[in-house]
């Protein structure tokens, strides 16, 4: 549950921004800093899920592009 707190604290930094307004975010350094911390927060919980439940992220992800790939061919 945590994660998906976090999660949410990400997603709100873009909630109301064009794709342009969230592409400046990287030369305003205090709100590239945010974005950084929020990012990582939830990378945290996804790793330590990861490891508690034994799973291989590198290989997870691997096998899902492949299967994303094919369900979602590119024209």
């Amino acid at each position: 549950m945590a994660m998906v707190v976090e999660a949410a604290e990400l997603v709100e930094i873009f909630q109301w921004l064009t794709p342009e307004q969230s592409q400046a975010i990287q030369d305003d350094p205090q709100k590239h800093q945010h974005l950084g911390e929020e990012i990582a927060d939830v990378l945290i919980y996804l790793v330590q899920i990861a490891d508690h439940c034994a799973v291989d992220i590198e290989a997870a992800v691997e096998k899902k592009l492949v299967l994303n790939a094919l369900k979602h061919p590119a024209l």
